[in-house]
């Protein structure tokens, strides 16, 4: 009875120890059950997450306020290849980072200064692909947008691989563009809500300067475009100008989050031919014309934008063993 006792005392004894060891060694995160982000994941083990995070990006879109649309353009980059899951973030020759469609992002050190905050006050808990998540919906409300609440508790991909980057591109057809959103599982109605969030942020000249000087090699511009906008853009882009010079995506609210873009889209005052053609197809002109509330029944873009938002936030995510939680956002551990 004695021996058998001390067994099973030393068997429990020795359970315990290595159970505590492992729940140090993963300290925080725990989603090893494979389960789906939702809203408060951190709960008491971070319980500051979201006013860090958003500390740390308002301090940066007040210095540049060019960081807000960055931020939103790089979780949409991150989103499309492989999933959110800060594959976007890691540095390396080779990695996403460096794909021709990306080496114009910007705000890669907003999100390393979050996670270097986050770090300190909660260590190994919070993924940096939770990080861009929220900084994205940061960005947004900053700029005028709609607040929502954003799903937590993804894990951060171990993979990065430039040759992966295959982007929806600024000249794309209406039906490539619904074809490559319906590949991530959105509808028509997330293509022409999240497609409106270039109410904020730029394009290099290098991208729209064709259909305003040589459309299709007529010599001409674009017909389709509103000729009273066509000198504008000329003037910002010159047709032997600087590539890299940027032009704003929405004349005269590129600032400011609101639904001047789509109203530009029905006047044919936009900058890229895929933006434009979405007021040619009788599918996405008819949910313009309803985010604008000319059509019934209405829509309010600044809520369907945030609803648009965390269906793309939720695509190929990675939880269980498929992922980690970085130390630093721009390396594996």
């Amino acid at each position: 009875m004695g021996r058998g006792y001390n067994f099973l005392f030393s068997l429990v004894t020795f359970l315990v120890l290595v159970t505590a060891v492992t729940a140090q060694g993963n300290r925080g995160f725990s989603n090893g059950g494979g389960q789906r982000p939702r809203v408060g994941f951190y709960g008491n083990r971070c319980r500051n997450v979201e006013s860090i995070v958003t500390s740390v990006v308002r301090s940066h879109v007040r210095s540049n306020p060019a960081n807000a649309p960055g931020i939103l353009r790089m979780h949409f980059h991150d989103c499309f290849v492989r999933g959110c899951d800060g594959s976007v973030l890691l540095a390396g020759n080779t990695t996403e980072r460096n794909a021709g469609p990306n080496r114009s992002l910007r705000g890669f050190e907003v999100i390393e200064e979050a996670k270097a905050r986050l770090e300190a006050a909660c260590p190994r808990t919070v993924s940096c692909a939770d990080i861009l998540t929220l900084a994205a919906r940061d960005a947004v409300v900053l700029t005028g947008g709609q607040s929502w609440r954003v799903p937590l508790g993804r894990l951060d991909g171990r993979i990065s691989q430039a040759s992966d980057v295959v982007l929806p591109g600024p000249n794309d057809a209406v039906d490539k563009q619904k074809r490559d959103f319906a590949a991530k599982t959105l509808n028509t109605l997330d293509l022409v809500t999240l497609v409106g969030g270039h109410t904020i942020g730029t394009a290099g000249c290098g991208l729209a300067r064709g259909r305003f000087f040589n459309f299709n090699g007529t010599g001409q511009p674009d017909p389709s475009i509103d000729p009273r906008f066509v000198p504008l853009v000329q003037a910002r882009c010159p047709q032997n100008g600087d590539a890299t010079v940027r032009v704003d995506l929405d004349a005269g609210s590129a600032g400011r989050f609101d639904t001047s873009f789509l109203r530009n889209v029905r006047s044919s005052r936009v900058v890229l031919q895929s933006d434009l053609v979405l007021w040619r197809d009788p599918e996405t002109r008819n949910i313009v014309e309803r985010l604008l509330g000319l059509r019934r029944p209405f829509l309010n873009f600044r809520s369907e934008f945030g609803k648009s938002m965390i269906k793309m936030s939720l695509i190929e995510v990675k939880t269980g063993s498929d992922g980690e939680v970085r130390r630093v956002c721009s390396a594996i551990n």
